[in-house]
């Protein structure tokens, strides 16, 4: 059998030997214009997992944990920022801010460690490798959004209750500043890195930065409110700052549960039934799973070819189908197909 020119990027296996291959997969979205498109793509962001794809497995690990640094260094340089104004107000309530965001930058680290596990090779225990440690650092941020907006809320009933004067308002309206700009910064990149090499858990860990910007963003509102002579604006902001929280909590806990129940994007499915039918030789497809395991796609497909087939032919035609497949579908890495003789009728 004829094998194809090989490309860079992609590597999978056969029994015949190792080929590597690349492609590019161009495909149009029709994204909502105006107010709404955009309070869509900041609360409910829609996946690219077909657009700028990097299709090699170690090459995207190693592109995750680059962001999980870059990230990390962003927000400890807001945080050391925020320090110094602390330092410069002595506000106790800054203070107080200024560490959770210190804490807030550290959930980045299970990520990376999981980014770091899904590189090692598998092993006779865990045949199918660590890829599953990203799927379970992505339910810790999920516990991290969900615990900020729990404090932005309580927060926000208690000064309703009982109200706080806010002190120093021009040094909290510049901290707040300062911690909005930096969280949005590391949650437009972590986003924009985990839609390309399809990490749901990086793209949640930028929801949860969006959230600690939301949070200071509410803090900023609140103190431009009580300098204009509302001082219920505070907790009020806090109010609607605490529902935006939830539905990034909604948006982030749907993509990281999806990916721990295997689910997958149904155009990716039915791209490859459609490349599998398309491939000579198949009278058609029996069975197709996939399942992402941390940031790469497994499949395994069986096939319908004709009974007169001989063995050697349908293996030659499963090792076609799975480089079509390969091909099809951006960021599947293994592809098990099997070749099964048609049923008479």
């Amino acid at each position: 059998m004829s094998r194809p020119e090989p490309h860079a990027g992609q590597r999978h296996s056969h029994a015949d030997g190792q080929h590597t291959h690349a492609h590019d997969h161009n495909h149009d979205h029709d994204h909502p214009g105006g107010l709404r498109g955009i309070l869509r793509e900041i609360f409910l962001p829609h996946s690219h997992d077909a657009v700028d794809s990097v299709d090699n497995a170690l090459e995207s690990s190693a592109i995750g944990i680059r962001a999980v640094k870059i990230s990390l260094v962003v927000l400890a340089l807001t945080a050391l920022l925020q320090v110094v104004v602390v330092a410069v107000s002595g506000s106790i309530a800054l203070a107080a801010d200024t560490i959770h965001n210190f804490s807030d930058a550290l959930t980045a680290v299970p990520l990376w460690i999981a980014f770091a596990l899904g590189r090692r090779a598998a092993t006779r225990r865990y045949t199918y490798g660590f890829g599953r440690a990203e799927d379970l650092a992505g339910l810790f941020v999920v516990a991290m959004i969900a615990l900020s907006a729990l404090i932005a809320g309580y927060e926000a009933v208690r000064r309703l209750i009982d109200p706080v004067p806010i002190q120093h308002l021009g040094w909290v309206a510049a901290a707040a500043l300062i911690g909005f700009l930096g969280n949005e910064t590391v949650a437009l990149y972590r986003i924009r890195v985990g839609r390309r090499i399809g990490s749901a858990a990086l793209v949640a860990d930028g929801l949860h930065a969006r959230t600690d910007g939301f949070t200071s963003l509410a803090v900023l509102l609140g103190a431009g409110g009580v300098a204009l002579g509302f001082p219920v604006a505070d907790p009020v902001v806090g109010l609607v700052i605490t529902i935006a929280i939830l539905a990034v909590l909604w948006s982030a806990a749907r993509d990281v549960f999806r990916r721990l129940m295997d689910g997958v994007e149904p155009t990716l499915v039915t791209a490859a039934e459609r490349a599998l039918v398309a491939e000579p030789g198949v009278l058609g497809v029996r069975s197709l799973r996939m399942r992402w395991i941390g940031h790469r796609l497994h499949a395994d497909v069986e096939l319908d070819v004709a009974p007169t087939t001989t063995l050697a032919a349908a293996h030659a035609l499963a090792h076609g189908a799975e480089h079509t497949l390969i091909h099809a579908v951006p960021k599947l890495d293994t592809a098990l197909v099997h070749a099964y003789p048609a049923h008479a009728g």
